[in-house]
């Protein structure tokens, strides 16, 4: 009985030991770029990634001294890492700060971004500093039978998205986000949601899009996942 007893344990210890070895592969896996594309997180901490600043405006934010913007910038970076964090490979929100943004500027690109939310849930993405890609809880609330991957705040193009494409709250969704000019397509896992329409712009609707502009994680109260971000930028 012994015999079998110290048997049954290394079969035990072995099976844990595989399985922390696929654990690990699979993490090992995750924010490592597919070809031609850049890990805009490198899985491990906050490198590439700022705060948003208090004037959140880019136009009123093009307006600040040089001095006056460094010492939002300070502060902003500061609530950042109170906040944001770095969990199993994936960026963790805890809900309470602000946006977590890219620290360089792009203008055409695509991108992947695998995300995560709880019930009621609600965030997005924003493109060159302009929102958003919306994210939300297909099953409650303003969400409810409309899905995510919508041009949320858009008034005279299309802001909804053409399907529900979500999984289950609380499982990881893959967006594909491709823009060009001020045309966007979008995939939410592999369903295509929007067809390249126009993102207009939120901080002046009769303003075009900005050409260029940092990328935005959207604070919205809620605690949020992300991992998996990859872009390649498009050369004219």
């Amino acid at each position: 009985m012994q015999v079998h007893a110290r048997s049954f344990s290394r079969r035990l210890l072995s099976g844990a030991a595989v399985l922390t070895l696929v654990a690990a592969a699979a993490q090992a896996a995750d924010n490592t770029p597919p070809k031609g594309f850049v890990a805009l997180f490198n899985g491990r901490d906050l490198t590439g990634w700022k705060g948003l600043v208090k004037t959140e405006n880019p136009f009123k934010r093009a307006e600040l001294s040089p001095d006056a913007l460094a010492a939002e910038q300070a502060e902003a970076d500061k609530l950042m890492r109170e906040h944001w964090s770095v969990e199993e490979g994936a960026l963790v929100y805890d809900g309470r700060g602000k946006s977590l943004c890219t620290a360089k500027d792009y203008g055409d690109f695509e991108m992947y971004c695998d995300w995560k939310i709880g019930p009621g849930g609600d965030s997005g993405i924003y493109l060159r500093g302009s929102p958003q890609v919306q994210i939300w809880d297909k099953d409650q609330g303003l969400g409810k039978g409309v899905g995510s991957g919508g041009l949320f705040n858009n008034k005279k193009h299309p802001s909804k998205p053409l399907v529900v494409a979500d999984k289950p709250v609380g499982e990881w969704n893959t967006f594909f986000v491709r823009m060009v000019g001020d045309k966007v397509t979008i995939k939410l896992n592999d369903k295509l949601v929007v067809d390249n329409v126009a993102l207009e712009n939120y901080w002046d609707y009769d303003k075009p899009i900005f050409p260029t502009g940092q990328i935005e994680l959207q604070h919205h109260g809620a605690k949020l996942w992300f991992k998996n971000i990859y872009l390649r930028e498009l050369k004219p």
